[in-house]
C-alpha cells in the first residue's frame, strides 16, 4: 500500500507543478530532486491558502525560482508570503530577495530593511519609463541620427534601468525600440546593409515612399508606428468602455445609463473585443487585418478578446475549419480570453426572439425567399398580424410543422440600406454540429450577432466597412429587447492585388487543379502563407504598415514580401544549395583523407550565432549559371582563364580541363585548388556543395497574370482563365548541404545567393521538400 501511496503522490505532486504553469517536461525534471519537491509543495500550498487554488503562470514562476535558489528554506515561508500578497511581482525583486536572506541569515527577518532594499510597493507607471528612455535618448540624439539603428541600444536601455532600479527590463526595451522607431522610421534598405553608408540613407528615403501602396482616399504611406502604437492612438478617437453614448450615432434610451452602469460591474471597465469568424472557410490576408485589430485592440489597452465561431448556418461547418482557425489565431501570437460559438447562446436567443414578437417588433412571415430579394420587394401582407397568432407559428416552426421555405421570423424595421424587415428565423432540416437536432429552426447573421455581443458584454464591436449598413439594425435589434448595447465601429478592408480569396473562387481553383489544396503556397489564405514559410511577425508588420485606417486600401504583394524579407534576414540561418548542379573534380585536393570539414557561420553578419559543419571533398558541386565557357563582358563567375572563390572553404578554383557528353553539353570540370591566401584575389565568389543531400525544391511565382484577376474588363475570361501556368516550378533532384538534414516542418533557412526556403510537411525521412519562401531580392520587375 505504501508504494501506491507514493505513486499517488508523484501523481499530485506534478498536477500541482503542472497548474502552477511548469512544463510538464519541466515538472518531471522537478520530481527528480526530493528536497526541491518538498520544498516547492510546500510553498504553492502556502500561496494557495492565500490566493486560492488557482495560481497564475507569474507566481508559478516567482514561486519555483524561490523554491529553487533560496540557499536556505528557513526563509521559505517568509518570502512565500510576500509573492503571494503581491508584494514580490517581479524577478529583480526576487532576485533582490534572495540576495538580500544570503547577507542577512538571521531571523526574524527586518521587514522594513528588507521591504527597503527590494523595492517592495514600489511602482514603476509606463510614464516613468517613458521619460527615462526620452531622456537617455535625448542625451544620445545627434550620435542616434548619425548611427542610425548601428548605434548601441544597450546603452539607452542601461541609462534607464539606472535610473529606474525596479523597472521591468521587458517593458523597457519594448520601450527603447518603441522610440527609436519613432525617432528613426523604420528601417532603410541602407539600415540593413553591413557597412555604414552615411551618404546612402538620405537616397534610400524617397525610394520608399514613392513605392507607396495605393490607399483610396489618397493617403499614402506614412512612416508606420508599431501596431500597438496604433492601437493605443484608435483607443483615443474610441470611445472609452461604459462611454457608449459618447459615440457618434448611438442611440440612447431611458434605460441606457442604468443598462451601462451594470455592464461595467461586470467588466470592471475592461475594454472587450471579439473575432467572430464563420466556421465554414478558411483565414486569409484580409483576416489577418481583422485579427491584429480585435486581439491587439484589446492588447494594447490592458483588454481581453473573444474568439467566437459565428455558426448559426448548419450546413457548412466542419471540425477541421474550426481547428484551423484557432491554429491561425494562436500563430499569429494572440491568445483568445475565451473560446465562444454563436450556438452557445441558441437557448437565450429563442427566448429572445419570443420576447420580441411579444413586444410588437417581430412576426411570422410566409412570403417565398424569392419575394422578398431583389430591389423593393413588397411589403409583407402578414405584418401587422397579432401577436398571439405568431407567438403560436414561431412555436410551430419550432416544433417542425413547416417545411423549409414556408415561414420566416421578421423584425420589423427599415435598414440604412432600405431593406425592409429583415429575417430573424429561419427553417433548416439540417442538424447543427454542435446542437444536433434539436433545433430545426436557425437564427440569422442580422439577429444573432449583435445580441452575443450584447451577452459577452464586448464594448467596441470592430467590423469591416461593409456592415456599416448594418449598423442601425445592430443599435435597433439591442434597444427593442432593453439590453446592453456594444458600439460598432467599422475600418478598411485590406484586399491584396494579383489573388483571389473568397472561399468559393478557391474550391473552383482545387477542382479545376490550378492549386493543390487551401494551403496551396500560392494562395494568400493564412494557412498557404505559413506553409510558404512566411513568418507570422512578417504578417502583423505588414497590418501595422497598412495601418487601421478606415479607408479600404489594396495593397501589392511585393510590401508583404518585403516585411518578409525583413523578418527572415534575423531569423533564417544561412545554408548552401545548388538547384541545378554542375559537377567540379578537385584534381589536387589538398588532403590525403579526401575530406575537410569547413565551418560555415549560421548568420555571416554575426558569428556569435553559431556555425555548422560542411563536408569538403573532391567533388564538388556548383550552379550551371556560375560557369560559362565561353563568358560575356563583365561576366565575374568561373570561366576558362577566370578562376572563382569557393565562399567559406577558403579556396579558389581554376578550369583546367571540360569534360562534355556527346551532345556537347558541359557534364564535369576538372579544376585546380589553390588556398585562398596564396591565391590572387578572385573576381567572385560562388556557392556550393559537398556530399549533399538530394531534395525536391518548389519554387512560386506568382498565380494570377493580372493585378485584377476577378476584374471582367481586366480579365474578360473570368478568374480562372488568368491562372499564370509558370506558377509552380519544381525542382526533383536539387542540392543541399548535409547540415538541414533534421530539419522539421516550417523550420527556415536561406539558401545562400538563392532566397529563403521552409521545410514542407511533404518532406520524409528520405527526402526534404523545400518551398521558396521570397527570393533574396525585389524583383526590380515588380517594382
Amino acid at each position: 500500500g505504501n508504494f501506491t501511496s507514493m505513486a499517488a503522490a508523484v501523481v499530485d505532486s506534478l498536477s500541482l507543478f503542472i497548474g502552477i504553469g511548469l512544463s510538464e517536461s519541466k515538472a518531471r525534471e522537478t520530481l527528480r530532486n526530493e528536497a526541491l519537491t518538498a520544498l516547492l509543495r510546500e510553498a504553492v500550498v502556502q500561496a494557495q491558502g492565500i490566493l486560492g487554488p488557482a495560481l497564475d503562470k507569474t507566481v508559478g514562476t516567482l514561486l519555483y525560482n524561490a523554491a529553487s535558489r533560496l540557499k536556505d528554506p528557513k526563509h521559505l515561508s517568509f518570502l512565500v508570503g510576500y509573492i503571494a500578497n503581491k508584494k514580490i511581482v517581479t524577478d529583480l525583486q526576487l532576485n533582490a530577495a534572495l540576495e538580500y536572506m544570503k547577507s542577512h541569515p538571521i531571523t526574524p527577518v527586518d521587514a522594513a530593511d528588507f521591504d527597503r532594499e527590494c523595492g517592495i510597493g514600489v511602482t514603476v507607471t509606463p510614464e516613468q519609463i517613458e521619460e527615462a528612455v526620452e531622456m537617455a535618448i535625448n542625451k544620445h540624439k545627434a550620435q542616434l541620427l548619425l548611427e542610425r539603428y548601428r548605434f548601441s541600444m544597450g546603452l539607452l536601455m542601461g541609462e534607464a534601468r539606472s535610473k529606474l532600479k525596479w523597472a521591468d527590463g521587458k517593458i523597457i526595451k519594448n520601450e527603447v525600440d518603441l522610440q527609436v522607431l519613432h525617432l528613426l522610421g523604420p528601417k532603410t534598405e541602407a539600415d540593413l546593409e553591413r557597412k555604414p553608408k552615411a551618404l546612402k540613407s538620405n537616397a534610400a528615403e524617397p525610394k520608399k515612399k514613392g513605392k507607396a501602396a495605393m490607399v483610396e482616399n489618397g493617403e499614402g504611406y506614412q512612416e508606420t508606428k508599431s501596431l500597438m502604437e496604433q492601437l493605443r492612438g484608435e483607443a483615443l478617437k474610441f470611445h472609452k468602455p461604459g462611454e457608449n453614448y459618447k459615440t457618434e450615432g448611438y442611440i440612447v434610451t431611458p434605460n441606457t445609463m442604468n443598462l451601462l452602469k451594470q455592464h461595467l460591474e461586470i467588466t470592471g471597465g475592461q475594454v472587450r473585443t471579439r473575432f467572430p469568424p464563420e466556421p465554414n472557410g478558411i483565414l486569409h490576408i484580409g483576416h489577418a487585418k481583422a485579427i491584429n485589430f480585435n486581439f491587439g485592440f484589446a492588447k494594447a489597452n490592458g483588454g481581453i478578446c473573444f474568439l467566437r465561431y459565428d455558426d448559426t448556418n448548419p450546413e457548412k461547418e466542419e471540425e477541421k475549419y474550426f481547428t484551423a482557425i484557432r491554429d491561425i489565431v494562436e500563430w499569429l501570437g494572440y491568445t483568445p480570453y475565451a473560446v465562444t460559438h454563436a450556438s452557445d447562446y441558441f437557448d437565450q436567443l429563442y427566448a429572445w426572439a419570443v420576447e420580441l414578437i411579444q413586444r410588437g417588433h417581430a412576426y411570422v412571415c410566409h412570403q417565398k425567399v424569392e419575394e422578398i430579394k431583389g430591389h423593393n420587394p413588397p411589403p409583407s401582407p402578414w405584418r401587422d398580424r397579432p401577436v398571439e397568432e405568431s407567438l403560436l407559428l414561431f412555436e410551430d416552426m419550432r416544433k417542425g410543422k413547416f417545411g423549409e421555405g414556408e415561414a420566416t421570423l421578421r423584425m420589423k424595421l427599415v435598414m440604412e440600406d432600405g431593406k425592409m424587415d429583415p429575417v430573424a428565423y429561419r427553417i433548416k432540416y439540417t442538424p447543427h454540429h454542435r446542437s444536433g437536432d434539436k433545433w430545426c429552426i436557425y437564427p440569422t447573421y442580422d439577429y444573432t450577432h449583435c445580441l452575443c455581443d450584447s451577452l459577452e458584454n464586448i464594448t467596441h464591436s470592430l467590423c469591416t466597412k461593409e456592415f456599416q449598413a448594418r449598423r442601425s439594425s445592430y443599435y435597433w435589434l439591442c434597444n427593442a429587447l432593453d439590453v446592453y448595447c456594444p458600439v460598432q465601429w467599422e475600418y478598411g478592408r485590406l484586399n491584396l492585388l494579383y489573388t483571389v480569396v473568397s472561399k468559393r473562387k478557391i474550391i473552383r481553383l482545387v477542382e479545376a487543379g490550378a492549386v493543390r489544396d487551401w494551403d496551396d503556397p500560392r494562395l494568400f489564405t493564412l494557412t498557404a502563407l505559413r506553409r510558404r514559410g512566411f513568418p507570422p511577425e512578417a504578417i502583423n508588420t505588414f497590418c501595422a504598415k497598412v495601418g487601421v485606417t478606415v479607408a479600404q486600401c489594396t495593397m501589392e504583394p511585393h510590401m508583404l514580401e518585403a516585411c518578409v524579407r525583413e523578418v527572415l534576414n534575423e531569423q533564417a540561418p544561412r545554408v548552401m544549395a545548388v538547384l541545378e548542379p554542375l559537377r567540379l573534380t578537385i584534381t589536387n585536393f589538398p588532403s590525403p583523407h579526401q575530406n575537410l570539414d569547413v565551418l560555415v557561420p549560421n548568420f555571416p553578419a554575426d558569428e556569435t550565432k553559431g556555425f555548422h559543419k560542411v563536408p569538403f571533398q573532391p567533388t564538388v558541386y556548383i550552379e550551371q549559371s556560375d560557369f560559362r565557357e565561353v563568358p560575356d563582358k563583365g561576366y565575374k563567375r568561373l570561366a576558362p582563364g577566370q578562376p572563382v572563390g569557393l565562399r567559406h572553404a577558403g579556396y579558389v578554383v581554376a578550369v583546367q580541363n571540360i569534360i562534355k557528353d556527346t551532345s556537347g553539353r558541359v557534364q564535369e570540370l576538372e579544376v585546380i585548388c589553390t588556398k585562398s591566401e596564396a591565391a590572387e584575389k578572385p573576381k567572385a565568389f560562388i556557392h556550393w556543395v559537398s556530399d549533399p543531400l538530394v531534395c525536391e525544391v518548389r519554387q512560386y511565382e506568382q498565380l494570377f497574370l493580372h493585378k485584377n484577376p476577378e476584374d471582367p474588363t481586366e480579365v474578360p475570361g473570368g478568374f480562372l482563365s488568368d491562372v499564370n501556368p509558370n506558377s509552380l516550378c519544381v525542382i526533383e533532384e536539387a542540392l543541399v548541404d548535409r547540415s538541414v538534414r533534421e530539419a522539421k516542418s516550417f523550420d527556415k533557412f536561406q539558401f545562400e545567393r538563392l532566397g529563403y526556403f521552409s521545410v514542407d510537411p511533404d518532406s520524409t525521412d528520405t527526402k526534404l521538400v523545400f518551398n521558396r519562401t521570397v527570393t533574396l531580392k525585389e524583383d526590380p520587375g515588380k517594382v
